[in-house]
């Protein structure tokens, strides 16, 4: 099969009289609403529903294995490599498929809010509401800067049209396709909107490095001094929550990258998880949904139109894109200088880690990799007890290049800006969970304003003797005995067994990192 020209099949696309290139805000919600894609809530937001498919599908995401790229990719479980001949077939159809619809949605706008490593992106869609999600989650060009507007990478996204795997070479009806050579997105067979946004950051995490800039999956806030600091976590453990700083202004909520230049949001928006949600709790995200905000998967009162954060029937996994400028204390251009201070969170429900601990830079690049958390009882089929989850540099799931590539670059930041990392322990204390208790969000509040303040880079600490932990002995406002995990516990044979197992658990995750120096292996992990 010869390769197909996608510019000439994307430009023929294109130049259909089906096409609707920058609609406004308002166009979109019309749109969306009017052709029954989505209803209009009490807040002027638009809800829409996922079907059968409310999260990613990473099972069906792939990268074309291409001359450019393939001795990059770290290919595995994560990057599934498929054939250029399978996507270019594809993309033929989902192109024909698309020809033939009535109306079909065009966004072009940026990934990256610093201007000397953004990316132009363009979004090709078949829902309207699936374009105001791009609308809302990717950086929008001023009128200016659309005149000049240049597409470096393409998504196109058509949910209703399904793979038949038996002749189309997928796993399944769905297909999240990457073409590196050919500057494509193509998706099907889906309508999860969350995979048009991971998909770019995949792509810039594939970019970014080349321009000696580190990709992170990290919050990112600084103070009126100028002061940056960095949150890296994965779900559950509080990254959200603790980066919402009234006296500190968002840079954003996801996505960043760090250059010579400083940080910058990767985003133009903030796509919240929003089950449970309420004023009281998340004050910023609540008020921000607001007109042109997309609920997905929310449950809407059918005749009040007033949302229903706490049902989950349709998922857990409620979300709503907005824009960052649906939040006041932000930073407008979301760029800033370089990180003093980087926060680790994990959420430990084996109850032995440390509140806070200081990390060496080699302890740092060791956690880094690691990106541990914890799995509850009963969030999975078959477990019954806390169950150690790592993801490789808190985002496993969108790293196209191997993991010491990002690991290294940290490794360098942090030495040529001096910043302090610290890992934060959200999860339980004075026991496992089921016996004892979640941190106080208070003492966690309080623990990382002190790191944030500066206030204990040169405290008295204690040497944890499991992990090789440095712990701040004292932080006003937090009881001494919750800082030394091991006082907290009563039964504290039972913490040295349960800390020793977690360890075990570390080593074992770190044994897949063959490649990694001594200096991070052997200096950064527990202690022999």
């Amino acid at each position: 099969m010869n390769s197909i020209d996608t510019v000439s099949e994307l430009n023929e696309l294109l130049a259909g009289n089906n096409i609707s290139v920058q609609l406004s805000v308002p166009q979109l919600v019309e749109k969306a609403t009017s052709r029954g894609e989505a209803i209009l809530t009490s807040t002027g937001a638009v809800k829409a529903e996922t079907g059968k498919y409310t999260g990613r599908s990473p099972q069906d995401k792939y990268i074309v294995e291409e001359p450019i790229s393939k001795d990059k990719i770290d290919w595995g479980s994560v990057n599934q490599p498929i054939s250029s001949e399978i996507f270019d077939a594809l993309y033929k159809k989902v192109t024909n498929y698309l020809k033939e619809q009535e109306e079909i949605f065009v966004f072009k706008g940026f990934a990256g809010a610093d201007k000397e490593s953004r990316l132009g992106i363009q979004v090709v869609n078949e829902f309207a509401w699936h374009n105001l999600f791009a609308h809302q989650l990717f950086i929008r060009p001023t009128e200016e800067e659309l005149i000049a507007h240049q597409a470096d990478f393409t998504i196109v996204s058509a949910p209703n049209f399904k793979a038949n795997p038996m002749i189309d070479g997928t796993k399944s009806e769905t297909f999240i396709i990457v073409s590196m050579e050919k500057r494509v997105v193509l998706i099907g067979g889906t309508e999860y909107a969350g995979e048009m946004k991971k998909s770019i950051f995949s792509i810039m995490n594939y970019l970014l490095p080349e321009q000696n800039i580190l990709p992170m999956h990290c919050s990112a806030n600084v103070g009126e001094s100028g002061d940056v600091a960095l949150f890296f976590g994965l779900s559950g453990t509080g990254k959200t929550t603790l980066s919402a700083d009234a006296g500190r202004k968002l840079i954003g909520d996801d996505e960043h990258g760090w250059s010579d230049n400083g940080v910058f949001n990767i985003e133009g928006g903030c796509y919240a998880k929003c089950i449970d949600l309420t004023r009281e709790n998340e004050p910023q995200i609540f008020d921000a949904i607001t007109f042109g905000t997309v609920l997905e998967n929310v449950v809407v009162d059918p005749e009040t139109r007033v949302a229903n954060y706490a049902d989950d029937s349709l998922t857990e996994n409620t979300r709503a894109a907005y824009q960052i400028q649906n939040i006041e204390n932000i930073v407008d251009p979301s760029v800033a200088g370089h990180p003093n201070t980087i926060v680790f969170l994990t959420a430990d429900a084996f109850g032995v880690l440390p509140p806070i601990s200081k990390l060496t830079k080699e302890q740092a690049m060791y956690h880094f990799l690691s990106g541990f958390t914890s799995k509850l009882a009963g969030t999975e089929r078959g477990i019954t007890s806390p169950q150690p989850a790592f993801s490789t540099c808190f985002g496993s799931p969108f790293l196209p290049l191997h993991a010491t590539v990002y690991a290294e670059m940290l490794g360098k930041k942090i030495d040529e800006h001096g910043a302090q990392v610290f890992l934060v322990n959200t999860g339980w204390t004075g026991g496992e969970y089921g016996v004892g208790s979640r941190m106080k969000l208070a003492y966690t509040r309080t623990m990382v304003r002190a790191a944030i303040d500066g206030k204990l880079r040169n405290v008295e600490t204690t040497t944890d003797a499991v992990f090789g932990l440095e712990i701040p002995t004292q932080i006003d406002g937090v009881p001494a005995e919750v800082l030394i995990p091991r006082n907290a516990w009563e039964d504290q044979a039972a913490y040295d067994a349960k800390a020793t197992e977690l360890a075990h658990a570390f080593r074992k995750n770190f044994q897949k990192f063959g490649t990694v120096s001594q200096d991070i292996s052997l200096k950064g992990g527990p202690l022999a």
